[in-house]
């Protein structure tokens, strides 16, 4: 992708080299320490970042850490809300164990998040990002929640460009062979993937990364966030079948053939106040894959951006916290 990005222009070639190579090689600033759990349920466990208000449990994608939601000191969304009337909880997925090849991603609804809800005790507001916002739909037609807010989330996967979505479904048949041996999906396979939805833009960030200023604070923070995309545990082989074939391939959820605690998930169905957060500049989740049910904001920031991005607090952190800590009847 390197070459094929740079190949009329040596110097850009050398300078992405560069950022690479500092990228690689640059200390770490530790991250903020995340809080104990306070209730697991087998590998999935429930932070409990504090604060006065109602509790909202969020919920990260099963790609990539859950602490994009706790990036870095001064830059964490669940820190900041829990100072702004609103009890934030964070679901860390942790990594599949042996003998769940076949839980996929609705399997990981029914065994830890349903689970999780009945264990709290009180309705509280849901929370999704990304694919685990797709999830939260789910969760929420089972189980009476104070609310839903979904953050990117996709559920009309006919919405993606059609060549993004046979690259995904591509993939799946690269990795088969590999995913079925070891019971997983790995996470650098899919990594792969995303960088080829925008290889411009892969590329271009790690030329600018390279042309900082020492001690510049955006090295940190470009640091911070590339680690956190560049990890994560695999998928199941289950979970990433259904992700890449069903979802991405089949649309079975914008087909109103999403199967969940034995019955479909019908977001029109949810009798739980929503708001449906989408951006019409990410370009990893495109606002056309939205849910589009409830109340709807719509932002001009990319997928990470609108999460830990220098506009983001006033985007999107501000009226999420007005949202949440609003008064909901029970």
């Amino acid at each position: 992708m390197l070459r094929s990005e740079t190949a009329t222009n040596p110097d850009r070639l050398r300078a992405a080299l560069t950022g690479l190579k500092r990228y690689q090689s640059h200390d770490r600033t530790a991250r903020p320490t995340p809080p104990p759990a306070i209730l697991q349920v087998g590998r999935a466990m429930l932070r409990d970042y504090g604060g006065e208000g109602p509790p909202a449990l969020f919920v990260p994608s099963l790609i990539n850490p859950p602490h994009v939601l706790d990036l870095a000191k001064g830059n964490s969304l669940l820190r900041w809300l829990s100072t702004q009337g609103v009890r934030p909880m964070l679901l860390d997925w942790g990594a599949p164990a042996a003998g769940e090849r076949d839980m996929d991603v609705g399997g990981h609804v029914e065994s830890f998040l349903l689970p999780m809800l009945r264990d709290l005790g009180e309705p509280v507001s849901l929370v999704g990002y990304c694919i685990g916002g797709t999830m939260t739909i789910a969760a929420a037609a089972r189980h009476p929640v104070r609310s839903l807010t979904l953050i990117a989330a996709p559920w009309h996967f006919s919405g993606f460009p059609k060549a993004s979505r046979d690259d995904l479904t591509g993939l799946w048949h690269q990795v088969e062979a590999t995913a079925e041996t070891l019971g997983v999906l790995p996470m650098e396979a899919l990594q792969a993937s995303f960088w080829r939805l925008d290889p411009a833009r892969t590329i271009r960030k790690f030329e600018d990364f390279g042309g900082l200023p020492e001690g510049d604070p955006r090295i940190d923070a470009f640091i911070a966030l590339e680690d956190w995309a560049n990890d994560g545990p695999p998928l199941t082989h289950a979970a990433g079948r259904q992700l890449l074939v069903e979802m991405f391939g089949n649309d079975v959820t914008g087909q109103g053939r999403w199967t969940v605690a034995g019955a479909v998930v019908d977001p029109a169905a949810l009798d739980c106040p929503v708001l449906d957060i989408a951006s019409l500049t990410d370009r990893i989740v495109p606002a056309a894959s939205a849910c589009r049910i409830g109340e709807q904001m719509q932002l001009d920031l990319g997928h990470v951006g609108m999460i830990v991005g220098s506009r983001a607090r006033k985007a999107l952190w501000e009226p999420l916290a007005h949202w949440l800590s609003q008064p909901r009847k029970r």
